[in-house]
């Protein structure tokens, strides 16, 4: 599968992420002390829908374009952050970078890996003069051993890789494990595609044998998940999700469902806890 950013921005996989990934930041925010963001795969920080590699998928049609008028109120904060950044009027979608760095505040931290030169180039363009945004052109799996700890105690690690490579299921619950026992206290949020069940299954297999707890996924399907050359859904799995996650993330989905959804076999939602705290 290939999951370059770029193909894909806006579609109902990223609406899904974002959605979910502002509720997880504005809960860490809650708290005066300083948090650590660390998003292993970044890509650009920003995508023209009007141009490029997604103006030829047109997949930002059934995302994002079907979200902007009149959003339920689960969806009204992931909106209002798009649009504040570039949306209108120049159609320009917000990759994770972009969002996280909207709700930062002072005397929080960004670190930023992207492997890709065009996309690493482009962050660096995004970001090289922000002080608080460090941009790194490294391995992500190497960059959970590398960058955590952070000096601050509180945090979130965002995975999102592109799912090229047959083992990138191993590869993240491995990864999982690694930051994890580097950042005990840190909340993980990784992100994956559900095109049929059976890597899927495997993957929470791993992640419930592996000595981590609480661990709660959220899930979206918008058909049945049988077509293993399709992207049929996606998921959210979560360790460490703050209070209230769940059912704020339910919300959320059922919202996207609503919204998204095409009536087709076999959609739906779920959240799934995996470990217990």
């Amino acid at each position: 599968m290939n999951y370059r950013h770029a193909f894909h921005a806006g579609n109902f996989a990223d609406c899904m992420k974002h959605a979910l990934l502002i509720w997880l930041l504005r809960a860490l925010l809650r708290k005066p002390a300083p948090i650590f963001v660390l998003d292993t795969h970044a890509g650009r920080g920003r995508y023209d829908l009007a141009a490029g590699p997604a103006e030829r998928t047109g997949e930002w049609r059934a995302g994002i374009g079907r979200l902007l008028d009149d959003p339920p109120e689960a969806l009204a904060d992931y909106i209002r952050e798009v649009q504040g950044q570039g949306f209108y009027p120049r159609g320009l979608y917000p990759g994770s970078p972009a969002l996280i760095r909207a709700l930062l505040r002072d005397g929080d931290r960004l670190a930023c890996c992207e492997l890709h030169p065009e996309d690493h180039a482009a962050l660096k363009l995004e970001f090289g003069r922000d002080a608080q945004v460090a941009v790194h052109r490294r391995d992500a799996w190497e960059a959970l051993g590398a960058l955590l700890p952070p000096a601050q105690k509180r945090g979130l690690i965002l995975i999102d890789p592109p799912y090229e490579d047959p083992a990138e299921f191993s590869h993240l619950a491995a990864g999982l494990q690694t930051g994890h026992s580097r950042f005990r206290t840190g909340v993980f949020a990784a992100w994956y595609p559900i095109k049929h069940r059976a890597p899927v299954r495997a993957f929470h297999t791993a992640l419930a044998e592996s000595g981590m707890r609480d661990i709660v996924a959220a899930e979206l399907w918008l058909r049945e998940p049988l077509d293993p050359a399709r992207l049929n859904g996606c998921g959210l799995v979560v360790i460490n999700p703050p209070f209230g996650f769940e059912p704020a993330a339910t919300g959320i989905l059922q919202a996207l469902l609503d919204r998204l959804g095409n009536h087709e076999p076999g959609e739906g939602i779920a959240m799934i806890r995996l470990v217990d705290e």
